[in-house]
């Protein structure tokens, strides 16, 4: 079902700050989350010479209902990239980096040594950067974490995406249960490293299952939570149910802080990522 995109979600897009830095990242042979997900503010941050980098290539290996990353067979993992990452957190001149990846099930670990040798790349160039990283689940496997956790990155950030009530339909091949306890493995095992998490509205959720999404991670001391809005990338995904209104997503935040959140992003455009560097702000 079409629906028209309301006033408050249409962005300017500025094609020369996205074309120079879509060309460094081509030069690079580096990907980012921000164009293979199609992020509504790709025009936004390359403006700003900021990046979500996307590692161990762009085809998942899952297939969530919500997303534009491709699937499928997944591609061989670029020793290199770690360092040409580095060199780009470094010619972009970025006080904060935000690192995420495709789900690579296939790999033993998860990809989590690969995250490992970039955080390590880009301190060691970039040893002033902040450094935040998204990772899938894991499988949930605690030596897998652990490789992740020991890089000691400032920032771990792990979605669960949606309420879970609705996890059957939105994220068949993830576990709700799952990515609370990897969020809640990583406090326990680090509590040093600021925990972050998100979900996104507009699936068909009830105000009641967003709350209980906010006390479940508070429960595993979750530090900040983010809060967006899905957007349908094509007919064949997930079915968009509403445009929820910017004065919904105000009071998600308020109820989220009065909750007990550290630091909540909420709009609909905010996405995972979006303006991340801010939130380091109230932790040091």
């Amino acid at each position: 079902m079409g629906r028209k995109l309301p006033e408050w979600l249409k962005v300017n897009y500025n094609k020369e700050a996205v074309d120079e830095v879509s060309h460094m990242m081509a030069d690079l042979k580096l990907n980012t989350v921000c164009k293979e997900a199609n992020c509504p503010n790709l025009g936004e941050c390359y403006k700003k010479k900021t990046a979500t980098f996307m590692i161990l290539g762009s085809v998942c290996t899952r297939n969530c209902r919500f997303c534009n990353v491709s699937n499928g067979h997944a591609t061989k993992v670029d020793p290199e990239e770690p360092m040409n990452l580095a060199q780009a957190v470094k010619k972009l001149n970025l006080t904060h980096v935000v690192i995420t990846s495709v789900t690579r099930d296939d790999l033993p670990d998860g990809g989590a040594a690969h995250f490992a040798k970039t955080i390590e790349a880009v301190r060691n160039i970039n040893p002033e950067t902040t450094i935040e990283v998204l990772i899938p689940d894991l499988r949930g496997v605690h030596e897998n974490l652990d490789i992740v956790i020991n890089a000691n990155p400032n920032v771990i950030n792990h979605n669960v995406e949606t309420v879970k009530y609705l996890y059957a339909d939105v994220r068949p091949q993830a576990d709700y249960e799952r990515s609370l306890k990897v969020l809640q493995y990583i406090k326990e095992k680090a509590p040093h490293i600021t925990s972050k998490t998100g979900i996104m509205v507009g699936l068909g959720e009830t105000d009641e299952q967003v709350y209980e999404v906010m006390d479940d991670c508070l429960k595993v001391n979750c530090d900040i939570f983010t809060i967006g809005q899905y957007l349908r990338p094509s007919e064949q995904h997930i079915e968009l149910k509403e445009y929820v209104t910017p004065e919904k997503f105000e009071e998600y935040k308020k109820v989220a802080l009065e909750k007990g959140f550290k630091y909540v992003a909420s709009g609909p455009l905010v996405r995972s990522s979006y303006k991340a560097g801010e939130a380091t702000s109230i932790f040091k």
